[in-house]
């Protein structure tokens, strides 16, 4: 397992000042123990080190505030695509010190290659040049790499307030929906500044004091708080949900210039609606989850009441995911850490769903949750613990096969004997990790944000039945780390 390793290290303070700046740190060498958050505890002069090997690709980068939320772009650059270099588009809403100094950031990362190479410092992408020169094995990545660093292309449009959530249409991946921390739903036209994006060469512009001035297509005051849950229909283009902090949940249907949004909400959660889904194969139906611990399925045909609810949890459901290739199954992730895959074949109404899979790993609240759009048995899943992990729920526990791995891993990194099988991977190093998304173009490709920045992550191990993609092995990874 390429887990995050702890051992003795002498920090200068430039050593520090550049860790701090950085989300991904040096590389790890010699002697290892494993570590495992919310167990282990470091000591003084412990830091944290990940093994390259784990990844294809690992690179940290920041659009200048921290991000809650954001999302990946649709491009027109391939369906799917196996081979470097990548490109690939996204927007984000920041979280400022200030409210007025709030955008969003519609941006695009060029020039990614990788293949197990050593990843570069996220401080050289941002534009820090600094070098411990203490770190041959850093100038050495440095220099191999040179050629081969992401180039980061950014436009920056001014938001009223914090963007609390940001989703961009598949559909018509030019037009992106904000739910604002003012209480307003916002529905922009990106393309202008997409397509400036879509000119820019291998070079990127310093546009850091450029906040442009852009007037959404749609704003919605209807709702009577702030809130998080918002989400575009996969079916019907345009078709979007809202839903708020006062347990409201609004449909806009699209018309011909503009949306109308239903002004009577439809009803049936106590509590605060935090994440919505719509059904990957029925057009009028979606689900829902609540601070009430339940999740509700709702189908806008048959009135303002959901036709299904359930417990989902015994905390808050923070966020659920609908398997777009298996569409049986509903993913959600609680507040007390644990998260669960549902059978949506076996409701009813007096039991609710027989549960595919129950994992409490994780040690604090589950922040987001999503199904791989390749691979119908893997989802991912980041926690206020700081954890990225990979799940694979096809594993089944195979004793003979495991006591070998187990022994394998004792011998290079005195892994832990308690991990479950179905866990494929481990990815650590950022802090308060918000939000991920797969890329839904580029297999095993995962980007993630956290409090400190984004993370662009390929796991080595991702296995992709996409044709013309190599084949991994299903063996766990874990990797890291914490500066």
């Amino acid at each position: 397992m390429g887990r995050a390793v702890k051992r003795k290290k002498a920090k200068s303070k430039a050593k520090k000042e550049e860790a701090a700046s950085s989300s991904i740190p040096a590389v790890a060498s010699g002697p290892a123990k494993v570590w495992q958050p919310g167990v282990d505890e470091l000591e003084e002069g412990e830091e944290l080190q990940f093994d390259p090997q784990a990844y294809n690709y690992l690179r940290g980068f920041s659009i200048g505030w921290p991000c809650l939320s954001f999302d990946v772009v649709h491009d027109q650059l391939g369906l799917v695509r196996s081979e470097f270099p990548h490109t690939f588009y996204g927007v984000a809403g920041t979280q400022a010190e200030k409210a007025a100094w709030n955008y969003i950031g519609i941006f695009k990362i060029s020039n990614i290659n990788g293949k197990k190479r050593a990843p570069i410092p996220a401080s050289a992408v941002d534009g820090d040049s600094d070098e411990d020169s203490d770190s041959s094995s850093d100038d050495e990545a440095e220099e191999t790499n040179e050629d081969t660093k992401p180039v980061v292309h950014l436009k920056k449009v001014a938001h009223a307030g914090c963007v609390n959530r940001i989703r961009s249409m598949t559909q018509k991946p030019h037009l992106c929906a904000t739910w604002g921390d003012t209480g307003h739903v916002q529905v922009w036209d990106m393309s202008s500044f997409l397509n400036s994006l879509g000119e820019s060469g291998t070079h990127a512009h310093n546009e850091e004091d450029v906040i442009y001035k852009h007037l959404p297509l749609k704003v919605f005051s209807g709702h009577k708080d702030e809130g998080y849950a918002i989400e575009w229909s996969p079916i019907v283009t345009g078709r979007l949900v809202s839903g708020d902090c006062n347990s409201c949940i609004h449909l806009w249907e699209p018309t011909s210039s503009s949306w109308n949004v239903d002004a009577n909400p439809f009803v049936g959660h106590s509590k605060s609606v935090e994440d919505f889904q719509w059904s990957p194969t029925e057009a009028d139906v979606f689900a829902s989850c609540s601070v009430d611990k339940t999740i509700c399925l709702w189908d806008i045909r048959k009135g303002k009441k959901p036709c299904m609810t359930f417990k989902a949890h015994n905390s808050d459901v923070n966020v659920i995911s609908w398997n777009r290739l298996s569409s049986f199954m509903i993913a959600s992730g609680s507040d007390d850490g644990s998260f669960s895959v549902h059978d949506l074949r076996s409701y009813k109404a007096d039991k609710g769903t027989d549960l595919l899979a129950h994992f409490e790993y994780h040690k604090k609240a589950i922040t987001s949750i999503e199904w791989s759009p390749h691979e119908v048995s893997t989802l991912a899943v980041t926690s206020e613990d700081h954890q990225l992990t990979i799940w694979d729920l096809a594993l089944e526990r195979d004793e003979e096969e495991e006591a070998e791995f187990r022994a394998k891993m004792r011998e290079q990194a005195n892994a832990p004997d308690d991990l479950p099988p179905q866990l494929l991977f481990v990815h650590q190093g950022q802090k308060d990790l918000k939000e991920l998304h797969w890329h839904p173009q580029i297999p095993s490709m995962i980007i993630s944000t956290a409090a400190d920045g984004f993370n662009v992550l390929m796991p080595c191990n991702i296995v992709t039945t996409i044709p013309g993609a190599e084949p991994s092995n299903n063996d766990t990874t874990m990797s890291s780390a914490e500066s």
